[in-house]
């Protein structure tokens, strides 16, 4: 798949499917606005706070892998198979945000 279609892929996927889900069907997620959604999984994608790694806006500076990456994030949070709560929390973690609590070491 071209770069462009990973792209908009992961950009129908964080501003209209994963919404929509969280409105429904997955209440239990801790987000439900597309920005929270693009923030998580950029941030997980990167491995930090993710405009510390690429140039704004992301959606032209993502790299093939990162966008590939993108994507399969988004389905495996919408399968079950990432745990967005985890998510959620390592990001706001990397970003000093207030509530978040540390999550233990990877061994």
């Amino acid at each position: 798949m071209r770069t462009a279609d990973l792209v908009s892929r992961y950009i129908v996927l964080t501003k209209e499917i994963m919404p929509h889900l969280a409105r429904t069907s997955h209440k239990h997620w801790p987000v439900s606005n597309d920005h929270c959604f693009q923030r998580i999984v950029l941030d997980a994608v990167c491995g930090g706070v993710w405009y510390e790694y690429m140039l704004r806006p992301a959606y032209k500076n993502l790299t093939r892998d990162q966008a590939a990456n993108a994507v399969k994030l988004c389905n495996d949070i919408i399968s079950g198979d990432a745990d967005l709560i985890v998510l959620n929390k390592q990001s706001l973690q990397w970003r000093g945000k207030t509530g978040a609590t540390p999550l233990p070491p990877k061994d």
